[in-house]
């Protein structure tokens, strides 16, 4: 599939946090060999999505309709009738939306790089009022797209053509909270961020953290399975939800709002809608365990000379800093020139091939003071690193952790950007930059690569985010792209979606990734589930499987 030229994100994506003034000084802690007056002149906006979209039609350029950008045909559903609005109307009374303004920013991902054409939107608050909207949608053979925060990345949350969009929006609402297990139990619709803010107030956190917190919703983070910057700490979202609400394509409620850790009685039913996408049924509400709000948080910023020092420096790190190590994530000098020259994000430490951001969280401040700073005299005196700062206070936290979470931001105004998100053997990660780089050679602006080393690397591997921009889209620079990445990544045993999930876009590179067997087995886990179809149809399964 070979897409058109798009255009750059809208301002409006981007949500505020507290600036910071250019040149301020802020004091630091520093070791023999780290700076000792790094540049903490950081300034600018979050990267995290804005959660009121006020349109900006007027001054970008309209998207192009995903079937007219893609290989795509309409499969054989009915269209809306009025008699269909009708019956919707007395199902969710003054919450059916058939305002073109209004459905615009439902019918765009937030990349802009698709686009559906859907005419109605549905605003249920009840897992009963989904029931009813899907066992109607089932009867009369109409496609539905349930949507989150439309945060997605693969163009799994928006229609191609015209299917219902069911948004999860006004299902916000905090069911229970457990002060003494941590157990959270609430509704799809609510914001990752407003949850947060909630179990933090409680002396707990989610187990899961992102970027686009400020929009995305919880059903929406296990519709996709999403990793974020919390999984080298907590893990997966297969490991902390202890159960969830679905209703199925015919309507029916599969209630399993289990609050228990530990039940072997028969398959485990909810793990086959973490990361289905939709596609199996809706999620409406979750039963998920948040871990203990840590007491004392340090991030540190470190320089390294070479990716091999990147993975060495993580081997130290887990041997020393151990149960409080809870995120490591790296990125390469073009990532830090890209927040430089974009986002005016001033350098911390002195210039480097490779940068790390490790991140602390423990219950005794004294105790996790003394094993970083033996963990980082170690790394420096080794050579490992070559210069480093620490934050302690949550102002300077955020600041070393903006240069790591506006990468895409930066990415997004340096022009048209191919992104993909592959997971490999930790030895042969920063390669396909290396090797992409020499491919592509001047037809490409940037060719970068960021991302993050966690417990998943005990296996061996670890997720790389390889973005490649350039001044406009060119479809020669495409086709050396792919399948390039996904052959190189297959060969070297990866996957080539590591925690964006498949959505519209990569349905039909899963070959790579998955054998046959299995895509058959998923077909037909979705025939049995969603017998008609009509679940997020055109997304996560392959055209032909």
């Amino acid at each position: 599939m070979v897409p058109h030229l798009v255009s750059r994100w809208p301002v409006w994506l981007f949500r505020c946090r507290a600036a910071y003034s250019p040149g301020a000084s802020v004091q630091q802690k520093t070791w023999a060999g780290m700076s000792r007056a790094a540049p903490w002149g950081i300034v600018g906006t979050s990267p995290l999505v804005c959660r009121h979209r006020s349109s900006t039609s007027s001054r970008a350029p309209e998207v192009m309709l995903t079937h007219k950008r893609y290989p795509v045909r309409r499969l054989p559903f009915s269209v809306v009738s009025e008699e269909d609005l009708a019956a919707f109307e007395r199902m969710v009374p003054g919450r059916v939306i058939t305002d073109p303004e209004e459905l615009e920013a439902s019918n765009v991902d937030w990349l802009r790089t698709v686009r559906g054409c859907s005419k109605v939107l549905l605003r249920p608050r009840t897992s009963e009022e989904v029931s009813r909207i899907l066992r109607y949608c089932h009867e009369r053979n109409l496609a539905v797209n349930p949507q989150g925060g439309n945060t997605g990345m693969v163009g799994g949350s928006v229609p191609v053509f015209d299917e219902i969009i069911l948004s999860t929006a006004l299902m916000n609402q905090v069911i229970s909270f457990h002060d003494v297990s941590g157990i959270l139990v609430c509704q799809a619709g609510c914001v990752l961020e407003e949850l947060s803010q909630h179990v933090e107030q409680r002396d707990f956190i989610m187990p899961l953290d992102l970027g686009a917190k400020g929009s995305c919703h919880i059903g929406g983070n296990l519709a996709t399975n999403a990793g974020g910057l919390r999984f080298l700490r907590y893990g997966s979202l297969h490991g902390n939800v202890l159960g969830m609400e679905v209703v199925l394509a015919d309507g029916t409620i599969l209630s399993g709002l289990t609050s228990l850790r530990k039940d072997n009685t028969g398959y485990d039913l909810k793990q086959l809608f973490i990361g289905s996408e939709g596609t199996l049924g809706v999620i409406t509400a979750v039963s998920i365990l948040c871990p203990p709000k840590p007491k004392a948080v340090n991030v540190a910023f470190l320089g390294c000379p070479g990716f091999a020092e990147v993975l060495q420096t993580f081997s130290c790190c887990k041997g020393m800093l151990g149960e409080i190590l809870s995120a490591y994530e790296f990125m390469d000098a073009e990532c830090m020139r890209l927040v430089g020259h974009h986002l005016q994000l001033a350098r911390p430490v002195q210039e480097s091939p490779f940068y790390v951001l490790i991140e602390t969280s423990g219950s005794r401040a004294e105790h996790d003071a003394e094993k970083l700073s033996n963990f980082l005299e170690q790394v420096l005196d080794s050579g490992l690193v070559t210069d480093g700062t620490l934050a302690t206070d949550q102002r300077k936290v955020k600041a070393l952790w903006a240069l790591r979470e506006r990468i895409t931001e930066a990415l997004s105004l340096d022009g048209y950007v191919y992104k993909y998100d592959v997971s490999l053997p930790v030895e042969r990660l920063y390669d396909l930059v290396t090797e992409l780089r020499a491919r592509v050679g001047p037809r490409a602006k940037h060719v970068v690569g960021y991302g993050h080393l966690g417990e998943q690397s005990r296996a061996g591997d670890g997720n790389l985010h390889l973005n490649v921009t350039a001044e406009a889209f060119s479809a020669s620079l495409l086709g050396d792209l792919e399948p390039y990445v996904y052959e190189w990544t297959a060969g070297h045993q990866g996957s080539v979606s590591a925690e964006h999930g498949v959505g519209f876009k990569k349905k039909d590179i899963l070959g790579y990734s998955k054998p046959p067997e299995a895509l058959q087995l998923m077909q037909q886990l979705k025939a049995l589930l969603d017998p008609k179809g009509i679940l997020n149809p055109y997304k996560t399964l392959p055209s032909r499987a």
